[in-house]
């Protein structure tokens, strides 16, 4: 089950005893819950039939005496169990929760929710970690209830999702620039870990920047939004490969001005073009796309971004632009030259030397 079926499901009074939310996409879950709420609880009676419950503190007991309290002035009654270890391995269960026993409480759970009520709406959250879909309690829950994954949103609904947020700023973007915006938000780098929330807190600056019924443009994207260091660097790298030093120079200075250290940006660099040399060296042995993917061991999307920068560069021009890196990195540790200035003179001949 997704979100949108659940919210469906709530519309028309259709809701299971027992849910399971989790995934990595927190903002979903929220927004979930607050419908659920908005949905099924009077604001007047909240207090009596929305509970929120701290997991890592729980026990049976706890969330006996808030599940059997009936709800007051209301059909239904929401319970919200946040951050439960019992959905984790065994060993991290017991890490989370050494106070308790661990097997008892997941025996007692599994029981109890067997039977529970149609007033009640009992939603264990899982927001930190994964779930262990094979242990026992998801299980149950799985069986009386059902377990609603949060994935990050793609495609289509990720479009409309962005664009439904700048209209009510009273902004516009175009199709176009929405995809340019997720490109350089970084949401789909698996090393970001960014959320909607990100997104959000993106679309307000730019928002804020812009004035009412204004366009968002590539400009303004450039302009405000931030950047993680991969994708600097990643940018960086585009100018360098269109000989555009000014411009590969203030994406330098950006990222030096924003406290980086000078030896990580330069490590960062040195990833990148060995990511795209060894990317270059397997396709000329041979390899297929899909044989290199599997031995480079990057994301799908980093993957993707790396194999098509490097059609901008030759092997050689790579080789001389990695040893230009290595005179750099042992000018900066054995001399007084000033780092910042060194890797300016390094941007400069990776645009015209290499």
């Amino acid at each position: 089950m997704n979100y949108k079926e659940f919210i469906k499901k709530a519309k028309a009074n259709d809701l299971k005893p027992v849910y399971l939310f989790y995934g990595e996409e927190n903002y979903l879950i929220d927004y979930t819950l607050k419908m659920a709420k908005d949905i099924l609880i009077d604001e007047a009676f909240e207090p009596l039939n929305y509970i929120v419950l701290d997991g890592k503190e729980m026990d049976f007991d706890k969330i006996l005496n808030a599940c059997e309290t009936l709800p007051f002035m209301s059909s239904k009654k929401i319970v919200i169990v946040k951050d439960l270890p019992l959905f984790k391995s065994k060993k991290e269960s017991d890490e989370e929760s050494n106070k308790l026993d661990t097997s008892k409480f997941n025996n007692q759970l599994i029981e109890y929710i067997g039977g529970l009520e149609d007033y009640l709406c009992l939603i264990f959250v899982e927001k930190l970690g994964s779930v262990k879909k094979t242990n026992s309690l998801y299980k149950k829950i799985n069986k009386v209830g059902d377990a609603v994954e949060f994935n990050k949103l793609k495609g289509k609904d990720l479009n409309d999702w962005i664009e439904k947020s700048f209209k009510k700023y009273n902004r516009k973007i175009s199709k176009s620039n929405i995809n340019y915006f997720i490109q350089q938000s970084s949401y789909f780098d698996s090393k970001q870990d960014k959320t909607l929330y990100d997104l959000e807190n993106e679309i307000i600056k730019l928002s804020n920047y812009l004035s009412s019924g204004k366009d968002v443009t590539k400009e303004i994207i450039d302009l405000l939004i931030t950047k993680p260091l991969e994708m600097n660097v990643f940018n960086l790298l585009n100018s360098i490969s269109q000989k555009n030093g000014e411009n590969a120079l203030r994406l330098f200075n950006e990222m030096y001005m924003a406290n980086e250290p000078v030896l990580f940006i330069l490590h960062m660099i040195v990833r990148q073009l060995r990511n795209m040399l060894n990317i270059k060296a397997l396709k000329m042995k041979g390899y297929t796309e899909g044989e290199v993917f599997e031995k480079m061991n990057l994301s799908k999307y980093e993957f993707k971004k790396v194999s098509n920068q490097s059609n901008n560069f030759t092997i050689s021009q790579l080789e001389r632009a990695m040893l230009h890196c290595l005179e750099t990195d042992r000018n900066i540790k054995s001399s007084s030259v000033d780092d910042r200035l060194a890797l300016e003179i390094l941007i400069t001949n990776l645009c015209f030397k290499i």
